[in-house]
């Protein structure tokens, strides 16, 4: 067990990490940008862990990220506050990690972003708040991925393959832009028993904008969205296939769609919406394709 009380602290304790050691953060204000690039293992994560009054402080939204797992494999982080920072929490070629429990709120763009091929990681549990202070358009609560326009800055002109990752039971609000996007690139994922509150949305139409391949969206419910609840895209040839609907709950109560498949036919036709996805107050009913399936 390392206790820290400091930044530097903090900062010693991250870099210094050993597979199965346990970081544990005092109750007060970490000011600053941290790093964590250790390499933990399945059976021997390491730990950072803190309460909700352990809050890391990355200062102006115009900043730089106030938590960054780079290339770290399976840390566990768990507990604590992030705030303020250009981004909250950003997992480059991250392996196995599990984000959980966390407040992140407040800060210039997304909260929570995994890409640069992070596989396999868990964000669950946590609460997202107030992002899109520096520009509203980049205001997601957690975004998948790379969109296609920066590959070349990103993953050498090719895809952005983060894939496997789980976003489950997270509450997102607050959120300028849309609270998840699944980007382009992406396969395999799962988007399940989240809850969307999409009022302060100046930037999307939607709760969730699906555009990668395979992915399982099941049991979310979302309310207040300027237009649809959810929705599939295709913004390069092959992505925005083979996605599945199943049990979400869409309160639209306006003109949208609950779920709306909007594109060319090779995504329509792939796309599965089970006949049990609920909208309520949908002007455009609750899917714009053959619902199938209980």
């Amino acid at each position: 067990m390392v206790d820290v009380t400091t930044a530097d602290e903090l900062q010693r304790a991250l870099d210094e990490a050993t597979p199965g050691q346990v970081i544990r953060l005092a109750d007060g204000t970490y000011a600053g940008h941290f790093v964590a690039t250790a390499k933990a293992t399945a059976d021997q994560p390491i730990h950072l862990c803190g309460s909700r009054a352990a809050v890391l402080d990355g200062g102006a939204v115009d900043g730089d990220f106030t938590l960054h797992l780079s290339g770290a494999a399976y840390w566990q982080v768990t507990g604590f506050t992030v705030t303020g920072g250009k981004k909250g929490v950003m997992v480059d070629a991250g392996v196995g990690n599990r984000i959980d429990g966390l407040l992140v709120t407040s800060m210039g763009d997304e909260a929570i972003h995994l890409r640069t091929t992070s596989t396999d990681n868990v964000v669950t549990g946590n609460t997202v708040r107030d992002t899109g202070l520096r520009k509203p358009k980049y205001g997601e609560g957690i975004y998948v991925g790379t969109a296609e326009s920066n590959w070349c800055q990103i993953s050498n002109c090719g895809p952005d393959r983060s894939d496997r990752n789980v976003i489950e039971g997270n509450d997102i609000s607050g959120t300028t832009a849309e609270p998840v996007d699944i980007k382009e690139g992406t396969t395999g994922g799962a988007l399940r028993g989240n809850i969307f509150d999409g009022a302060a949305m100046v930037e999307a139409d939607s709760w969730v904008d699906v555009k990668g391949n395979g992915w399982t969206i099941e049991g979310n419910t979302g309310t207040h969205t300027p237009a649809d609840g959810f929705q599939v895209h295709q913004v390069l040839d092959g992505w925005g296939q083979d996605n599945v609907f199943i049990g979400n709950t869409a309160v639209v109560d306006g003109d949208g769609v609950g779920i709306n498949v909007a594109g060319p036919r090779t995504i329509r036709e792939s796309t599965r919406v089970r006949c049990d996805n609920v909208a309520q107050g949908a002007g455009g009913g609750a899917t714009n394709i053959n619902c199938g399936g209980a």
